[in-house]
């Protein structure tokens, strides 16, 4: 099923580089924005590091479901919605209330801001109890689809149809820098995020950015 959607986002000649290079940065800026949050898979993901037990295979799994659920939105989102134009609108509208929200919420936690702690103690486990505890932990959470599929998905679809697939290489990029850095540089991270102020800036930027892709969203739109 994966192939076949990837195919119908690929442009059918190499796209401008001009016109790529900002399609990429959106997918990449709206992903960190939506992944750089505290929450169970990136402690879980911070713990795996620090225990450096099974990080690889942690990574990869994160990575790879970002990247199906993301390819799922945007190619079916946009399938969909090109058949309905008011839908199309309508779910764009949507997705810039949604990112609104999120900076608001990321405002918030730069107010309050809070320590990312895991810990690094207890016995080693098996390859299949971690890939079974990684799975649970980010499908049986809503946001991962409200993030990948919805908010994702929705910006993806308003995209050029030969530059839907640069946003989601910008997006699966973004995701696969995030959980590689933070599973094989947890020995080094570990003290940065343990430190509210600098969850405060991180957010702080998160907010802001979340806001102007919000905005450039819903304008063409309203």
């Amino acid at each position: 099923m994966g192939l076949p959607i990837l195919r119908a986002m690929l442009p059918p000649a190499v796209p401008d580089a001009a016109a790529a290079a900002p399609v990429f940065a959106a997918g990449l800026g709206l992903t960190l924005s939506l992944i750089a949050a505290i929450g169970a898979q990136n402690t879980y993901v911070l713990r795996q590091g620090l225990r450096r037990e099974h990080v690889a295979l942690v990574v990869a799994v994160c990575v790879l479901l970002d990247g199906a659920l993301m390819a799922l939105g945007i190619s079916g989102l946009a399938a969909f919605l090109v058949r309905s134009p008011a839908l199309l609108r309508a779910v764009g509208l949507l997705g810039a209330a949604a990112l609104a929200w999120y900076a608001w919420q990321a405002l918030g936690r730069a107010l309050q801001p809070q320590a990312l702690q895991a810990q690094a103690q207890g016995a080693r486990q098996a390859p299949r109890r971690v890939l079974a505890q990684v799975l649970g932990i980010s499908l049986l959470n809503p946001h991962v689809y409200l993030d990948t599929v919805l908010l994702v998905g929705s910006l993806g679809a308003q995209q050029p149809a030969g530059l839907q697939g640069v946003f989601w290489l910008g997006a699966t990029s973004a995701s696969a820098l995030w959980f590689v850095g933070l599973g094989f540089g947890a020995r080094w991270l570990a003290p940065v995020f343990a430190r509210p102020q600098a969850w405060r800036v991180l957010d702080l930027g998160v907010a802001a950015l979340m806001a102007y892709l919000a905005w450039g969203l819903a304008a063409p739109l309203l």
